[in-house]
């Protein structure tokens, strides 16, 4: 009996790529059960597309600009995805918002994380809003996007404590380190055992 095929991965980015480069070393390990297919990008000339390239992953980059309509530009998006038969879609730090034809394509395999513990402080400014009111554990979310703003079925959560002395950097770089951490270990138990989505309850066998 032959090992199965790793699982797909299509990650998107808009930055530097320390998302990817966390889950490219993990799938350095063929115990780990997944490979990284593609990387697409909003933009050019970020890291995150030169990391994709140094590990010998296709790359490709869909700008909101270089289309017609913002649905111009989601279909686009999604026929991208499509050629590369991804098992999961992930969101690396990718900060544009995907519509209804990616949505219909990809939303029950399209995960991104946030930077707080949802459904507190969605949004983009997730560990401001948490110091802003004055909350004494932060963290990091694990989800499935749906049409809402940081709104999915969530898949797991990482708690991060607030200190006394903390600023919205010095918060911010410590949810990092644990939200990628965490995206590294649910990507690996989602690809090797699965999952369902019953009432918003995300379960991994």
């Amino acid at each position: 009996m032959t090992d199965p095929a790793p699982a797909r991965l299509v990650v998107l980015l808009s930055g530097s790529g320390s998302n990817l480069q966390a889950l490219l070393d993990a799938c350095a390990d063929p115990a780990y059960g997944a490979r990284v297919v593609a990387v697409g990008a909003d933009r050019d000339g970020v890291a995150g597309l030169d990391r994709a390239t140094a590990a010998g992953v296709p790359t490709f980059v869909d700008s909101v600009k270089a289309y017609a309509t913002r649905d111009d530009w989601d279909a686009a998006l999604a026929a991208h995805v499509a050629e590369f038969k991804p098992d999961l879609v992930i969101s690396a730090g990718f900060l544009k918002l995907v519509g209804s034809a990616f949505l219909a394509a990809f939303g029950d395999r399209y995960i991104n994380t946030h930077n707080a513990l949802l459904p507190a402080f969605p949004g983009i400014h997730g560990p401001r809003d948490a110091l802003a009111y004055g909350v004494k554990i932060a963290g990091a979310t694990l989800f499935f996007v749906d049409a809402g703003v940081d709104t999915g079925p969530i898949i797991a959560q990482v708690s991060v404590p607030v200190l006394d002395d903390d600023t919205e950097e010095t918060l911010t770089e410590r949810i990092k380190v644990a939200e990628r951490a965490q995206l590294v270990d649910s990507v690996g138990r989602l690809v090797r055992e699965g999952w369902t989505i019953e009432n918003r309850k995300v379960r991994i066998p």
